[in-house]
This record gives structure tokens, C-alpha cells and sequence, in this order.
């Protein structure tokens, strides 16, 4: 019985929910990208590339980080030297340690996709 008070105790003190969703197409920042789709720009496929960005709170006053989906496209995008990412999908979590004082939690935003390199017009 112990244990089981225990265990409970422990989920208690740890909580967490994720939401998922999916993007067709993300670019880096770029002055127009629908012009990419509507000129029809030739690209290879380079493989799939993950990011991940995090922001984290202390005592839920602090913030240090950042967690935005921007951030977490640019870090994939950085590691797989492409330019852009296809069929992305996207997952952010929120992490609470002891929830109840806010003592520490941490956000984190996920993506992963097939990074494309654009290809030079002839």
C-alpha cells in the first residue's frame, strides 16, 4: 500500500500534456516563399530533420529560453543544411514540476519534416 501511495505521489508532483498537429510546407525566412510554389522552383529532398526549442520557467517568474516554432524550424533547418521542411509535423509539450507551488516547469516545441535544398533555375 505504501508503494502505491508513493507512486501516486510522484505523478502528483509531475505533470504534462502535449498537443500535435501537421504543416504542409515552412520556409526560412524568406521575402516571398508563395513565389517558390507558384514558379514552380525545383528542389531535392535532403532526408528528415527534427528541432527542437525550449523555454523554461522558474518559479513561474523567471522565463529563459525560447520555444517558438520558429526557433525549432530554424535549428532542424540548421542541422540538415536545407532550406526548407515538407509534411512537418508539430508537437509542443508543457512540463510542470510540483505544479501546485510552480517551483520549475519548461516548454518545448518540436518539429520534424523532410528538409528540402532549393535547386537553382537554369
Amino acid at each position: 500500500m505504501k508503494r502505491l501511495w508513493t507512486a501516486l505521489a510522484t505523478v502528483m508532483l509531475c505533470a504534462g500534456c502535449t498537443s500535435v498537429g501537421s504543416v504542409g510546407m515552412v520556409t526560412k525566412n524568406m521575402g516571398d516563399p508563395g513565389a517558390l510554389l507558384r514558379n514552380g522552383q525545383p528542389y531535392t529532398e535532403i532526408g528528415t530533420a527534427e528541432g527542437e526549442a525550449c523555454r523554461f520557467f522558474l518559479l513561474n517568474v523567471v522565463p529563459f529560453g525560447n520555444s517558438s516554432f520558429s526557433a525549432a524550424v530554424e535549428e532542424a533547418l540548421e542541422d540538415s543544411k536545407g532550406d526548407a521542411l515538407l509534411n512537418v509535423t508539430v508537437s509542443s509539450s508543457l512540463y510542470g514540476f510540483i505544479p501546485i507551488y510552480n517551483i520549475f516547469s519548461y516548454t518545448c516545441t518540436n518539429v520534424r519534416g523532410t528538409a528540402i535544398k532549393f535547386e537553382k533555375k537554369p
